[in-house]
């Protein structure tokens, strides 16, 4: 009897730390909010740079306005399954220092546990670590923190990412069964018999 009530008691505390760690998902970086819409932080970023993502033509990142304490940052929103709805955040800080970096991880630490992974080089010249979590509904969320202080072909200085896959995902099916229907109607329409000026042989034959 009593090892069925320290085991309930136990799976009880295991999922209570699991909705914690869920209700805990980080979802914001400064005024930028994952799932949140584009024009609700419309007056910090310049809706004029946007962009589509090369290979993932269906997110659209736009750069922000200087904000104090960060130098720079990407806002990268959906336009198929969720249109306007953020779905990542890239955002580099205005202080370049390892000082800097080692009290920002300390506090992320302290708040989220420690990281799920490390991603950065064996040698520590690009430090990068990695957190995963799964929200409240289910949302797939990535936080990466990083610093770079010599390798030149990666951003210098200190950088966070804050990621919401399943969005990206979802945003990428969507756009390729869009795509897809497209193409397949245009397949399907009757087109005019085209015909070159080459004839017989010389229309198959490589010249």
């Amino acid at each position: 009897m009593k090892r069925q009530i320290t085991l309930i008691a136990v799976l009880a505390l295991i999922l209570f730390s699991t909705e914690c760690l869920a209700a805990d998902a980080p979802h914001q970086v400064a005024v930028f909010k994952l799932n949140g819409s584009i024009s609700d932080v419309k007056d910090y970023v310049i809706m004029e740079t946007a962009l589509p993502i090369r290979y993932m033509e269906n997110i659209e990142e736009v750069e922000i306005k200087p904000i104090e304490g960060i130098k720079s940052g990407l806002i990268a929103y959906a336009t198929c399954a969720a249109p306007g709805q953020i779905a990542r955040i890239k955002l580099k800080y205005k202080d370049s220092s390892k000082v800097f970096f080692e009290k920002l991880i300390k506090k992320i630490k302290r708040k989220y546990g420690e990281p799920d992974q490390y991603r950065g080089d064996p040698f520590h010249i690009l430090i990068s670590w990695k957190w995963s979590f799964v929200d409240d509904d289910g949302n797939r969320i990535s936080l990466t923190v990083q610093h770079n202080s010599m390798d030149t072909e990666v951003k210098m200085g200190n950088a966070i990412k804050l990621s919401l896959s399943n969005l990206i995902e979802e945003d990428q099916r969507c756009y390729k069964t869009k795509a897809l229907d497209k193409r397949q109607n245009l397949r399907q329409r009757k087109w005019r018999l085209m015909t070159p000026d080459l004839t017989g042989w010389d229309l198959f034959v490589p010249q």
